[in-house]
């Protein structure tokens, strides 16, 4: 019996998905549950488990290719007889050469609602005469080289394999494109153009800020403070065994301090729902924290942040931040959240004026941390010093936002960072 296993919805609403790279190979032993691939989705990276169990004989779908749901993308049929996934490889004659098609991988995660996996995949050595050609390129690759090589306009033929099994991986493409040459022959000129499909993530966050920006009216209003206290806190927290196993950084307490100061100004919580023209007050906050992926931009959010203790709060900024780096946020983890806070301050800006994400009126801003000459002190104390110094700014929905608002709760924000002992006021 052979089954086909058709691209399934996620759970997200949506109609199609790309396949980003297959964990199996033609002639594979799988379990039910055992991961087939990556699929992203206009939302993230998700890890697709098999339905069936039983040997894996067809891919029907290269890496790279964008499907609808429902589209066959693999045909699983029943396990020989001989064959269980408690047994040991089938063995090689010794007169054919044994090709391994795939690297053993590492035991992936768990794609949550799909329970836990206890063992990974059984391969099973196949016997050829000579190497196989792998998706029609004539030559043997990983799935992630093939993507790359698509990326980056290499002839998969012209690359030499540094594995002795002849395997092209992403590190031979890497070396290939950034190595010295050691050619003779006149070099190429350079220069040209290179086209990347706009889909997935890319395209959905695409969509949703311009969405967003010719939609609401947007304002922007800014504060340069010294954080200078700020800084010296977060060296504190670092030496405090509470935050041990917590990634401490002035974002934190800016996040902290964004929490704080929407008690004495909710409305930045709220969102217009232009349908049922209202303004929707959240009692909760779910504080995304802009994250720059390989993918494009994600914006996880930290689920009830404003019930969160402080080390709370850093570490599920940590892990969420983390995770976004992979492109492996589940959906779950996107959407939902109620405001924003944005730190360009990594990338050495000292300020912007970014745009609402959908569904939410209002977000922050946090610009490069800087060391900068800075007037303290009043009267005849008035001096000037070396501090430190950044920009915050705030983006908000001007239909239900007005300045007094928006000024008042980037004020308050600004008050708690320049002097972190101000919390207790709030």
């Amino acid at each position: 019996m052979v089954n086909e296993f058709k691209l399934p919805d996620v759970g997200e609403g949506l109609t199609e998905a790309e396949i980003v790279e297959w964990h199996v190979a033609v002639g594979d032993v799988i379990k039910v549950n055992d991961p087939v691939c990556d699929i992203e989705t206009a939302k993230s990276v998700v890890e697709l488990p098999s339905p069936y169990a039983g040997v894996v004989q067809e891919l029907l779908v290269e890496v790279g290719t964008e499907v609808q749901v429902g589209t066959p993308i693999i045909r699983i049929g029943d396990a020989p007889a001989e064959t269980s996934v408690s047994e040991p490889e089938t063995s090689v004659p010794e007169a054919e050469a044994s090709v391994p098609e795939h690297e053993e991988a590492e035991k992936p995660l768990t794609l949550v609602g799909y329970g836990s996996k206890e063992d990974a995949v059984v391969r099973r050595t196949r016997t050829v005469s000579a190497p196989a050609a792998a998706a029609g390129t004539g030559v043997l690759a990983k799935p992630t080289a093939r993507k790359l090589a698509r990326d980056l306009g290499v002839d998969l033929a012209t690359v030499t394999p540094e594995r002795d099994d002849g395997v092209i991986t992403t590190a031979d493409l890497e070396n290939l494109t950034s190595g010295p040459s050691s050619s003779t022959e006149p070099a190429a000129p350079v220069g040209g153009e290179r086209r990347e499909p706009i889909k997935g993530l890319r395209k959905q966050m695409g969509q949703a800020m311009v969405d967003s920006a010719f939609t609401l009216p947007h304002v922007t209003i800014w504060t340069t403070i010294d954080v200078t206290r700020t800084s010296e806190l977060v060296a504190t927290l670092k030496a405090n065994r509470d935050f041990a196993e917590v990634r401490v950084s002035p974002l934190l307490i800016v996040a902290k301090a964004t929490l704080l100061a929407m008690r004495r100004t909710p409305i930045v919580n709220s969102w217009w729902d232009e349908a049922a023209q209202e303004i929707v007050f959240k009692e909760y906050v779910n504080l995304g924290i802009a994250a720059a992926t390989p993918r494009g931009l994600q914006v996880p959010n930290v689920k009830g942040a404003d019930r969160m203790s402080l080390v709370e709060l850093g570490t599920a900024i940590n892990e969420l931040t983390a995770t976004a780096r992979t492109g492996k946020t589940p959906p779950a983890d996107q959407t939902g959240g109620t405001f924003t806070i944005t730190n360009i301050g990594p990338f050495g800006i000292d300020g912007g004026a970014p745009i609402i994400n959908p569904g939410e009126s209002a977000i922050l801003s946090v610009g490069a941390i800087k060391r900068q000459p800075w007037v303290v002190g009043t009267g005849d104390d008035e001096r000037i010093e070396p501090r430190d110094v950044c920009t915050l700014a705030l983006s908000f929905d001007h239909r239900h936002i007005d300045g007094e608002a928006g000024s008042r709760f980037l004020a308050d924000v600004a008050r708690i960072v320049e002097d972190p002992s101000t919390a207790l006021l709030f």
